[in-house]
């Protein structure tokens, strides 16, 4: 399984970018896709995932980007996008996507294969 995270870049605050997360090496229909970000000093933290179940999206937030951020996922294309708008100083750090396979969750460590990383800054 190989996920390749791309679309970081600097943008002010209040501005918008997406993100998206191509994935190949396995079937990515039903996976629970997942992105998490990182700032210096801190623990990896969730973002936002897409569940799918009965052919139905569902998503979930992390309440610091609940109303800003919109997760997505194509499954024709097996790509996770992440539409940030509204953008804080505070939402600067390296941004990853995963997956945890079959099972919904905020946890960090129930993610098994991770992205490399892509680059958000969000200057004030």
């Amino acid at each position: 399984v190989q996920l390749q995270a791309s679309g970081g870049g600097l943008v002010q605050a209040g501005g918008s970018l997406s993100l998206s997360c191509a994935a190949s090496g396995g079937t990515f229909s039903n996976y629970n896709m997942g992105w998490f970000r990182q700032a210096p000093g801190k623990e990896r933290e969730f973002v936002a995932a897409v569940s799918w179940s009965g052919g139905i999206g569902i998503s979930y937030y992390a309440d610091s980007v609940e109303g800003r951020f919109t997760i997505s996922k194509d499954n024709a294309k097996n790509t996770v996008y992440l539409q940030m708008n509204s953008l804080k100083p505070e939402d600067t750090a390296v941004y990853y996507c995963a997956t945890s396979g079959g099972k919904k969750s905020r946890n960090r460590y129930d993610y098994a294969y991770w992205g490399q990383g892509t680059q958000v800054t969000v200057s004030s």
